[in-house]
């Protein structure tokens, strides 16, 4: 229980919330800032210039001059917005609000600007929301993006849409790449991309958390306890990350020259449910399911034991035959697994070969 003397007072909440607009400020007005933030405040200017003292002192803005100081941001930044998704573009938000807050590196600008008006872009036609809150944060080390409509939930959406049993599912489908309700505004390549962008990527929606890490090279899927409505997704990216947009475009493109996306990845613990294996041909004809829109397909067995004879003849023969043309390489398979995949597999010849 909160007692009276363990509550924050009135001044360290205000200073908690100047700090969520003092980047943004310090941009539109460096020269007058400590009237215009002790107004905005309803505080005096000594007790606001006192407050921007400790703003400088922790890292979020830099003073300039002495009688007539300039203010500008410094390591420490932090924009949040919200806006009404009706008539609402992508990129207004990022030139407007966002773009000009933050310093950073010509590579990581162009990653968080992909980022920023794919994420956006999504919320205006996908959600069937009202309204989406932005937040984008830099500290020493990292930049954090966090981007909430109040929509369905993409889940639940690509479930209604594509008439998939479960969100589970709806995932898998998602994950794969080249998946759209509006084909013929998307090319489904968004958030598969933008999920590969920076460092760290959840995605939250319909009781659930996906997860994508760079270092840990996997997927995650896990129950979320938090009935939050809409979809809400948070990336982070180390700033002396040397990543770049063409990178990310190379590693699942047809060659060096064709940059057509015909590379995907499917992590096949998405396609059962926790406590179950890999056994049916149901469960394979999921994972199969529109893989021939690609040329290669790395099927990532991370955290698969086992598979059932039935799943691996209807993914490694029945389908490799009727799609010859779609490489299947399965990796991170352990010994059962892979001599499995061996036996059902038409001639030695045309046996996947591991990755």
């Amino acid at each position: 229980m909160q007692t009276a003397s363990s509550k924050p007072s009135p001044y360290a909440q205000q200073l908690k919330q100047l700090k969520t607009v003092i980047t943004a400020r310090a941009v539109a007005n460096p020269t007058h800032l400590c009237a215009e933030l002790a107004t905005q405040f309803g505080v005096s200017r000594s007790t606001m210039a006192k407050w921007l003292r400790m703003l400088i002192d922790e890292g979020w803005i830099t003073r300039e001059g002495k009688s007539r100081p300039v203010y500008k941001p410094a390591v420490l930044r932090d924009v949040s917005r919200s806006y009404a998704l009706a008539g609402l573009d992508e990129q207004t938000p990022w030139e407007l609000d966002f773009a000009p807050c933050f310093a950073l590196p010509d590579h990581i600008t162009r990653l968080a600007h992909h980022a920023f008006t794919e994420l956006l872009n999504n919320c205006v036609d996908h959600s069937g929301g009202t309204k989406v809150s932005i937040s984008m944060r830099q500290n020493h080390t990292h930049l954090h993006l966090l981007i909430r409509d109040d929509g369905c939930g993409v889940f639940q959406r690509i479930q209604s849409e594509f008439h998939i049993p479960s969100p589970q599912i709806a995932l898998l489908e998602l994950s794969k790449g080249k998946l759209t309700t509006q084909p013929d505004r998307h090319t489904g390549r968004g958030l598969f991309f933008t999920s590969r962008l920076f460092d760290v990527f959840d995605l939250y929606a319909n009781q659930l958390t996906y997860q994508h890490s760079h270092w840990q090279r996997r997927d995650w899927l896990k129950a979320n306890p938090l009935a939050i409505s809409g979809t809400a997704i948070f990336m982070s990216l180390a700033l002396n990350s040397t990543r770049t947009l063409d990178d990310v475009f190379a590693a699942h493109a047809r060659s060096a020259d064709d940059r057509t996306f015909s590379r995907t990845e499917v992590h096949m613990r998405l396609a059962h449910a926790p406590g179950e294996q890999l056994e049916s041909r149901a469960q394979a004809k999921r994972i199969a399911n529109r893989l021939e829109a690609f040329d290669t397909v790395d099927l990532n067995f991370e955290g698969v034991d086992v598979i059932g004879q039935a799943f691996a003849d209807e993914l490694f023969r029945v389908f490799a035959l009727q799609h010859p043309r779609v490489q299947l390489r399965p990796h991170n398979t352990n010994a059962r697994v892979a001599a499995m995949i061996a036996q059902v597999s038409p001639t030695p010849e045309a046996a996947p070969q591991p990755v």
